[in-house]
């Protein structure tokens, strides 16, 4: 029993550690409460903890927890471990988003993106809550992007729209899906983005430039 909860312990101060490197709004907030769910086998818990971990040491600007690996080789070990929980539990949502954020580190962007989708697909997109699966549909969107912007851009709108609606307090979803309706001319539906934005989060400098320059933006005071 002492060793399960230290396991406990070190899981949530890993995730709470990850939310740090990534900005992750997106990574499964649930997987906490999840970790202790009998249906997520104490093997694939273990996997998975332990991907989280590389990853988050493959991230972090100064590593020393595995000495003189690099951040690909940390990297493609977090991606193997997501791969080893995925084998046990292919039904949670938590270890293709794990191994998708392992890729994209990689610049794997291509199978990092089907990751997304088998995460965003049923049965595995069935163990996100909506604000979750909705921080998923942002993240994909900026994989389309990144990919290319020109010939993607429907469908990240079509994952921002998503996401915005699972999760309409994500101010910077807002604000990507504004400069994607600029790119499309769109400039009556940016505006109004824009301006939910910044609603949301005042901070946010590229939204309130966006309105700045667009033709009768309608800026606060």
């Amino acid at each position: 029993m002492v060793a399960d909860s230290s396991i406990w312990v070190h899981a949530l101060v890993l995730l709470l550690a990850l939310a740090g490197f990534f900005g992750l709004r997106f990574f499964p907030k649930h997987t906490s409460s999840r970790l202790r769910r009998p249906s997520f086998s104490h093997q694939s818990r273990r996997h998975f903890v332990n991907g989280t971990q590389l990853l988050g040491c493959a991230r972090a600007s100064n590593n020393k927890s595995y000495g003189s690996r690099s951040t690909p080789a940390l990297a493609r070990s977090a991606c193997d471990e997501a791969d080893r929980a995925i084998a046990l539990d292919p039904r949670d949502a938590a270890p293709h988003i794990l191994k998708a954020l392992a890729l994209d580190l990689l610049g794997r962007r291509h199978p990092a993106l089907r990751s997304l989708d088998t995460a965003l697909a049923p049965p595995a997109c069935k163990s996100l809550e909506p604000r979750e699966r909705g921080d998923a549909h942002f993240k994909r969107a900026e994989f389309h992007l990144a990919l290319n912007r020109r010939r993607r851009l429907d469908q990240a709108i079509a994952d921002l729209l998503e996401a915005v609606r699972l999760n309409p307090e994500n101010a910077k979803a807002f604000c990507v899906l504004g400069e994607c309706y600029e790119e499309k001319g769109l400039l009556d539906e940016a505006r109004t983005v824009y301006e939910t934005a910044i609603g949301i989060d005042d901070s946010l400098i590229v939204a309130d430039e966006a309105l700045r320059r667009m033709p009768s933006a309608k800026v606060g005071s």
